[in-house]
């Protein structure tokens, strides 16, 4: 059993030490808006925020988490960065099918709230970890952009 302080509140699961964040979050806390990808750490689907750092929860054990926040995409417009990302991502119809656009907006959340006036170059490094199969990723650097112009 582990305590994981998820997007402000404290919850306790059930699972093993080494059980993957992700499956924490998605079967015993119901939040569904982290996403499964690749289970290897390579795609970027299931990016949360561990104290403001983007972490691949499907590799990260609950372990990490202990002591420590845990923000996912319900709650990523509790910040300043988080609102702005998610208001360019609709101003600018970033998704397309909108299975990696969560960990995508993690991703660009942790950016913007460490540096709000990124570079391309910036951008390209923060989000490298992230895949986007129907490749949105013109309307991402734009959106991360307009973003940072709301900050």
């Amino acid at each position: 059993m582990a305590t994981l302080n998820v997007n402000g509140k404290d919850h306790v699961v059930s699972g093993s030490d080494d059980m993957p964040i992700l499956w924490a979050l998605r079967d015993e806390l119901q939040m569904t808006g982290t996403k499964y990808g690749c289970g290897m750490a390579l795609c970027g689907a299931c990016t949360v925020l561990l104290d403001g750092s983007p972490i691949r929860s499907c590799v990260t054990p609950v372990s990490v988490a202990a002591g420590k926040k845990i923000t996912t995409i319900e709650a990523v417009a509790s910040t300043k960065a988080g609102q702005a990302v998610q208001t360019a991502w609709r101003a600018l119809d970033v998704v397309q099918c909108g299975y990696c656009q969560s960990g995508q907006m993690m991703s660009a959340t942790a950016l913007l709230s460490q540096n709000p006036h990124p570079s391309d170059a910036d951008i390209d490094a923060a989000m490298s970890g992230n895949v986007c199969r129907c490749a949105t990723y013109v309307r991402i650097r734009a959106a991360i952009h307009e973003a940072g112009k709301a900050l």
